[in-house]
């Protein structure tokens, strides 16, 4: 098992608003895909399916190469639990790490990554629910209404953003200005190039799109992972954003 080797990212000829999802089954996989990859991604997440395979493991490799880390891990447990959860895993010094936006659980791990770099995001609406997949939930809210209540809850929660489609990402930045937290993340994954498919993704976007509508970062998967020349396709995202 070899690993994570990284370009010299001193110049960083990324964009740090690309965020690359390495929805892989294997760190392994993961790794040869970052050295594919090389300097055109500087961002990386590490989703539950990593999580099942020493997940924390690469995550650690990828902050000692330079990189930066998302840990989409999507915490929701009793307060306690993911207050002590959170604290170790800000000890790894990773970047962001998302939980289920509900209130105990955002404003316990805004708790526990206490004294950390570590931001908090909460998950407001799965990029691949529709609104009759959320009344099949129960929800008497459509997505937009959810997203708005929950984002509301974040910023009661003193958390560091969230994460949403990028559909709603212009009322998310309505809210948090009015909240005065310019500083606010809105982490939009369901990011599509012009042309590529959609996948399993309901509410989606072009990266420009995205931004313009206030996101802050893009998450991006398969338009990068699942291509023959990874690396041209993540310089190809970035040239597309270069002037937004």
């Amino acid at each position: 098992m070899s690993e994570v080797r990284r370009p010299d990212l001193a110049n960083r000829p990324f964009d740090p608003r690309v965020i690359c999802a390495l929805d892989v089954p294997t760190t392994d996989e993961a790794r040869a895909l970052v050295e594919r990859i090389g300097d055109a991604i500087g961002f990386y997440k590490v989703g539950l399916q990593l999580f099942a395979s020493d997940g924390m493991g690469l995550a650690r490799e990828l902050k000692a190469s330079g990189a930066q880390v998302f840990l989409d891990w999507k915490l929701h447990d009793i307060g306690a639990t993911v207050e002590k959860a959170t604290a170790v895993l800000a000890s790894a010094g990773c970047d962001l790490l998302t939980v289920h936006a509900r209130p105990q659980v955002m404003q316990a791990a805004a708790r526990g990554a206490t004294g950390s770099d570590l931001k908090i995001l909460g998950v407001t609406v799965l990029t691949s629910l529709t609104d009759e997949d959320l009344k099949a939930h129960d929800h008497s809210l459509d997505a937009a209404r959810l997203v708005e209540r929950r984002v509301q809850q974040a910023l009661e929660a003193g958390i560091h953003g969230v994460v949403s489609s990028p559909h709603e990402a212009a009322r998310v930045r309505q809210l948090a200005l009015a909240a005065g937290r310019e500083d606010f993340l809105i982490v939009t994954p369901g990011v599509r190039p012009v042309g590529a498919a959609l996948d399993d993704q309901a509410r989606a976007a072009t990266p420009a799109s995205a931004l313009e509508a206030g996101a802050t970062h893009l998450v991006v998967g398969r338009p990068i992972t699942a291509q023959a020349d990874p690396r041209t396709a993540a310089q190809a995202i970035t040239a597309e954003i270069a002037l937004i």
